[in-house]
C-alpha cells in the first residue's frame, strides 16, 4: 500500500492535484483539491489511502493523518464508499464530523452528502467512542468580520470542484445565486457551504 506522496505539486486536476516525483505524475484524488492550491510548484507530502479494486486503482489523498484515519474509518460503515467518505470530509471538517458522531448528533451528519437518517444512524453505532481526536488545523477557515463576498475566481474554483464531485450545471445553477452572497475566506469553505445548499434541495 501507498502510505504517502512526497513529490512536486505540479497542478489541480478537477478533484485531483498531481504531484510529480521523479518524473512520474501520480493523481491523488482530494475530498477539497483547492486546499494545496498554496503549495503549487512547491514540494509536498500528502498522506494516502490506496484504494485497489480489481477494475481499478485510486490514491485518496488528505490534509493529516487524522483526516486519513477517519476517512479509513468512515469506509468500514455499511453503505459508505471511498467516494461517499470522502464527500462527508469535503463538507466539514474532521474535527466537526468526529464531535457529531461523539454527540450522537443524527441532524448534522444527515446534512452531509449522501447520508440519511438510517445511514447516520449506523455512523454512530459503529464509530461512536472509536474515533481518532482531530484538531481543527491551523488553516481552518473560520467565519471573520473583515470576510468579503465570494471572489469570482473563488466561484468559478467552487464550481469546478462542484463539477468534479458529480453535479450537474442544472443543480451547480440553482445555488450559485446564494453562493455569491457568502462571506467566506476561500474556495475550501465555499465548497462545503454549496454541499450543504445541494443537500437541502
Amino acid at each position: 500500500m501507498i502510505a504517502y506522496i512526497k513529490g512536486l505539486l505540479v497542478r489541480i486536476q478537477g478533484d485531483a492535484v498531481i504531484v510529480d516525483v521523479q518524473g512520474i505524475g501520480y493523481e491523488i484524488v482530494c475530498a477539497d483539491p483547492y486546499a494545496f492550491q498554496a503549495s503549487i510548484n512547491k514540494q509536498v507530502t500528502i498522506s494516502t489511502y490506496h484504494y485497489v479494486r480489481e477494475d481499478i486503482q485510486i490514491l485518496y489523498g488528505f490534509k493529516s493523518e487524522e483526516e486519513k484515519l477517519l476517512f479509513t474509518k468512515l469506509i468500514t460503515v455499511s453503505g459508505i464508499g471511498p467516494k461517499g467518505a470522502l464527500a462527508m470530509l469535503g463538507a466539514t471538517n474532521g474535527a466537526a464530523l468526529v464531535n457529531a458522531i461523539e454527540r450522537e448528533d443524527d441532524a448534522f451528519l444527515v446534512s452531509l452528502p449522501g447520508i440519511g437518517k438510517k445511514t447516520a444512524r449506523q455512523i454512530i453505532l459503529d464509530l461512536k467512542g472509536k474515533l481518532p481526536v482531530v484538531t481543527p488545523a491551523a488553516n481552518e477557515p473560520k467565519e471573520t468580520a473583515d470576510q468579503v463576498h465570494a471572489s469570482p475566481e473563488v466561484l468559478q474554483e467552487t464550481q469546478e470542484v462542484l463539477k468534479s464531485l458529480g453535479y450537474t450545471d442544472r443543480e451547480i445553477r440553482t445555488v450559485a445565486t446564494d453562493l455569491q452572497k457568502e462571506n467566506v475566506a476561500g474556495t475550501d469553505e465555499l465548497v462545503r457551504k454549496a454541499l450543504a445548499l445541494l443537500v437541502e434541495q
